[in-house]
């Protein structure tokens, strides 16, 4: 919060002490602001003077403020808001040229809904995705608005690329960063509906595992044909190998050939199957 440091009894230069600039109305921080426009152009800056001028007028018109942030509806970050729409509110008074004869909230607005719009869009994001994407999510959103009203139907992706003249890449690219906009805590409770019993499970419980048996399936089944071409002396060596759990030393006697030529003849098969398996679809 900007204070003021004058005493209630003391007049700055040619302007009024204002003992609570914040309560005074937007009607008449209108009127007062213009006068202490006036005055600030004439101050040096860095002068006592000059400070109290524009404090007050930054205390005056903090009702711009929070007239911009409730625009975005947000109640969970008005505090937020508030910090970074002072900042757009400072930048306005620095740069506010009475000569233009615009009204001060006219010109003001812009730079505090500016100042919110780049808080939201650089630090709410769950995933830092491109700057590019993250604009192109509010995009995707009004189209999708759009079509969704005309079409009765969720749009496709190539509506939404016609609607917004993007290649669909480009569009798909942006559907899929807009999930990283938010996210939820694994730990987050979660009710399944499935009775008490469930109200003190969390949203991880509800997600699915990889099953290892069923990935062993599938490489069980892509193995079986490239087995099938062996012949009979390698998938024997292979069956006693990791079928029967023999040594190399144990395979080599029962078929009559030393262990050397045994580790030669699986480590060929074993490159020969790792191979066929890497190259099928």
């Amino acid at each position: 919060m900007v204070s003021t440091t004058v005493s209630p009894a003391e007049r700055v230069g040619e302007l009024p002490r204002i003992e609570d600039p914040e309560a005074v109305s937007p009607v008449d921080a209108r009127a007062m602001s213009k006068l202490f426009f006036d005055r600030l152009q004439e101050l040096e800056e860095g002068t006592h003077e000059y400070a109290y001028a524009r404090n007050t007028l930054i205390e005056m018109n903090m009702s711009l403020v929070h007239f911009a942030a409730r625009r975005f509806n947000r109640r969970d970050q008005v505090e937020d808001m508030i910090q970074v729409g002072m900042i757009g509110l400072i930048k306005a008074i620095d740069r506010f040229d009475l000569s233009r004869e615009n009204e001060f909230a006219t010109f003001a607005v812009p730079y505090i809904v500016g100042e919110i719009k780049r808080f939201f869009r650089d630090s709410t994001w769950a995933v830092h995705v491109p700057r590019r994407l993250q604009e192109m999510r509010v995009e995707l959103a009004k189209a999708r608005d759009r079509l969704s009203c005309k079409l009765d139907r969720e749009p496709t992706v190539a509506e939404l690329a016609a609607e917004l003249g993007r290649p669909e890449e480009e569009v798909i690219d942006g559907l899929i960063a807009a999930n990283g906009y938010s996210t939820d805590s694994l730990d987050m409770p979660y009710d399944s509906g499935e009775g008490s019993a469930r109200k003190s499970a969390t949203l991880a419980d509800s997600f699915g595992a990889c099953d290892p048996g069923m990935e062993l399936v599938e490489d069980l089944t892509s193995l079986a044909p490239l087995l099938a071409e062996l012949d009979d002396r390698d998938r024997t060596i292979l069956e006693m190998r990791f079928g029967r759990e023999w040594t190399q030393s144990e395979i080599g006697e029962a078929l009559g050939i030393s262990q050397m030529h045994v580790s030669r003849l699986l480590g060929r098969t074993l490159k020969t199957l790792r191979s066929g398996m890497l190259t099928q679809d």
